[in-house]
């Protein structure tokens, strides 16, 4: 009898659940007015599919009683308990870091599926009507326009604010900084415990989702009538909300604060979304976790080759994470190289990794990537602007500059175009 690989296992079960999502949003256009979904004692009515990952879908939802409109993620958990506690470590980060360039997540629940497939989790999020940054990249390709420097620089530079405040985390002393520890560093008993309680709490509205700083995400709440700051969307657990509120700490709050630098793992334009008012907005923080990870011995190697092959964008991940080595220490370099192929597609409109050679000519994208073949086509962009993504895309993470020093190097070639 033949054994299924579980990387395949697992690649057949995505499709298969993306298929009956995509059935279901199909269906629900053709066969009726609309599908609907009830989360915490409300309805709502799902508009149209925004887009889709491997065991998620993002929806445009609108709340039948308010008409307020959300970008609605729904992360199916067929995995049962693990999976529902992998799903909550994204809830919890998008509550971790507060900075004006990452989106906000307005509220979350955890609920049963009704087709039977274990439980779902839904994410409550900002809805940018502008798209992200792939979708401009899209845009330019079609019409044959590009990014001007200026323009491209500056939403760079936004996004590598949003991963400053990553990087440079300070997580309040003495208390856990990831209540929900990712699988290669968490004990079962903690995370059978953590996944019992997980399905059991309503999650409460972020009680500042009203601070709209860039006057645009539409802002869901608030679009049809203004809200006080610390209005709920739903009447979620107050004990709950007080132990995200303590939770959240911002950077620098009273108490005393460690570092501890996170890695967003998966930084790609389309992870980027692009506020009314043009500002870029950092979001999905499924592949997040502590940035710095020491490989002792070839089982954690594989291990941690395993969950970039899983969460980590091909063409936008770093070398380091293709092949990982004994006796070193993934950190936070492996964004920085992410951010090179970001600015690369912003100025050529694919990334360094995805040319005609890997995409038609039978080409290894692992290969180019770990030997960083690549070259910029040509263009009228500086010397300063290839320079800044050179400096980036360097195979050995020790060359590469900090999240700090490409925020420098950036802010210059800015001004040297004034």
């Amino acid at each position: 009898m033949s054994v299924i690989h579980p990387q395949l296992h697992s690649t057949l079960d995505s499709l298969k659940f993306q298929l009956k999502d995509a059935f279901w949003a199909l269906s629900s256009c053709i066969c009726q007015q609309s599908a609907k979904v009830k989360i915490n004692g409300r309805t709502f009515k799902i508009v149209r599919v925004l887009g889709e990952g491997g065991f998620s879908f993002v929806y445009l939802a609108e709340d039948e009683t308010s008409g307020r409109q959300f970008a609605l993620k729904k992360i199916r958990c067929p995995g049962g308990q693990e999976d529902v506690r992998q799903a909550m470590r994204e809830v919890e980060a998008y509550r971790r870091f507060k900075h004006p360039n990452i989106i906000r997540i307005l509220d979350s629940a955890v609920v049963q599926d009704p087709n039977g497939d274990g439980q779902v989790v839904y994410l409550f999020l900002p809805l940018y009507k502008r798209g992200n940054l792939q979708d401009a990249i899209n845009g330019n390709s079609i019409n044959g326009t590009h990014f001007s420097e200026q323009e491209m620089l500056r939403l760079f530079k936004g996004t590598c604010e949003a991963i400053r405040a990553m990087h440079d985390y300070h997580a309040p002393t003495g208390t856990p900084s990831d209540p929900f520890p990712s699988r290669e560093n968490q004990s079962s008993a903690a995370a059978r415990d953590r996944a019992q309680r997980a399905p059991s709490r309503r999650q409460s509205l972020d009680d500042e989702y009203s601070e709209n700083t860039h006057g645009s995400s539409v802002p869901l709440m608030s679009s049809h009538r203004p809200t006080e700051s610390r209005e709920q969307i739903f009447d979620g657990d107050e004990e709950l909300a007080q132990i995200q509120q303590e939770g959240t700490s911002q950077n620098g709050e009273a108490g005393q604060t460690e570092i501890v630098p996170y890695a967003h793992r998966d930084l790609k334009p389309g992870n980027v979304m692009i506020a009314d008012d043009g500002s870029p907005i950092l979001m999905d923080f499924g592949s997040t976790t502590k940035a710095r990870i020491k490989i002792e011995n070839r089982s954690q190697a594989l291990l941690q080759q395993d969950i970039a092959a899983e969460q980590c964008t091909m063409a936008y991940r770093a070398p380091e994470l293709f092949d990982v080595k004994t006796g070193v220490t993934l950190d936070e370099k492996v964004d920085i190289w992410s951010l090179g192929c970001t600015l690369f597609a912003l100025a050529y409109s694919h990334s360094p990794f995805e040319n005609m050679q890997t995409t038609e000519q039978g080409g290894s994208i692992a290969m180019a990537v770990m030997n960083a073949q690549y070259k910029h086509p040509d263009s009228a962009y500086s010397q300063g602007l290839k320079s800044l993504i050179d400096s980036m895309l360097k195979v050995n993470p020790k060359d590469r500059p900090d999240i700090h020093q490409v925020i420098q190097t950036t802010d210059r070639v800015m001004q040297s175009l004034r």
